[in-house]
């Protein structure tokens, strides 16, 4: 593993800016960012940003220094390079567009949850998850319009999220029947987003709940992304767990990896099960047998 930063030759905020980057382990950047004081707002979902002042000190610390090309491929090769449709400013204005189609004259609600979903303690369960949630459940319900209340529960399934399981879907759920109350939501379609939220934790709808399917299915999708996205997934967990050692968070990984492989079937879906179920088999497993 190595930490590369590139010459500074990024304008901002009248200087220049480096990238520096692992080219194997987020958590390994977060933890070279920390030891040389690089602030967290400094991260932009693959690398941070670093002024040309800083760039010798990052250096002299272990950065090895490279062209920006050399950068360039070594974070795609990582598997950890974030493409860049998924960067936050992309991210803020499709959610935005799909909120206001969703439930028009509720802008203040929308800002409330992009910023949630946006925390700086985010690395997996963040804006990126949540689009990619959204057009999953577009994507199982085709040709049909995706169910509204499928795709409120999207909204607000991961939108308090403190790495509590159980307690973060309860305290999602919540929220959602708090706000969704207070902005005049039929009360029938409240619950029935509370209900799905909630479903979230388990991952186990019952026979015939369709939206319960839907939902479930969408959230898990990522399990059943090529090696490379996979990858990214895998480093953003660790790095959302980056306060736990890494004996404990193998130990709890490695749990919830024999819990999704017990889940039967794991999609419920036909289309999620022709789609990512075969793939997702063989991440999970290979995962469950890499080297700790």
């Amino acid at each position: 593993m190595a930490l590369l930063i590139d010459p500074p030759m990024w304008p901002a905020h009248g200087t220049l800016f480096s990238h520096l980057v692992s080219d194997a382990s987020l958590a390994e950047l977060h933890e070279f960012a920390g030891r040389a004081g690089l602030p967290g707002r400094a991260f932009d979902r693959d690398h941070y940003d670093v002024p040309a002042r800083r760039h010798a000190d990052l250096v002299t610390l272990g950065a090895r220094p490279v062209s920006g090309g050399e950068l360039i491929r070594a974070l795609r090769g990582s598997g950890l390079r974030v493409p860049a449709r998924d960067r936050r400013e992309h991210l803020e204005v499709a959610l935005t567009q799909r909120w206001q189609r969703l439930l028009p004259g509720a802008e203040s609600l929308c800002v409330e949850l992009l910023e949630r979903w946006g925390e700086p303690h985010r690395h997996y369960h963040d804006g990126t998850h949540l689009l990619a949630v959204l057009e999953a459940v577009e994507t199982l319900s085709e040709p049909d319009p995706a169910p509204s209340t499928v795709l409120l529960a999207a909204w607000f399934h991961d939108a308090v999220y403190a790495g509590v399981a159980g307690r973060d879907e309860r305290d999602s759920a919540d929220l959602a029947r708090g706000r969704l109350t207070g902005a005049g939501v039929d009360p029938d379609v409240v619950t029935e987003v509370v209900r799905l939220v909630l479903l979230t934790a388990s991952h186990s709808p019952a026979a015939g709940d369709r939206s319960g399917e839907l939902l479930c299915d969408a959230d898990l999708a990522v399990l059943g992304r090529e090696p490379a996205g996979y990858a990214r997934y895998l480093a953003a967990v660790r790095a959302d767990y980056a306060h736990v050692g890494d004996a404990d968070f193998a130990r709890g990984r490695a749990a919830v990896v024999r819990g999704l492989l017990s889940l039967d079937p794991l999609f419920r879906t036909e289309r999620g099960r022709a789609r990512w179920a075969e793939r997702a088999r063989a991440n999970l497993l290979g995962e469950l047998r890499a080297p700790s």
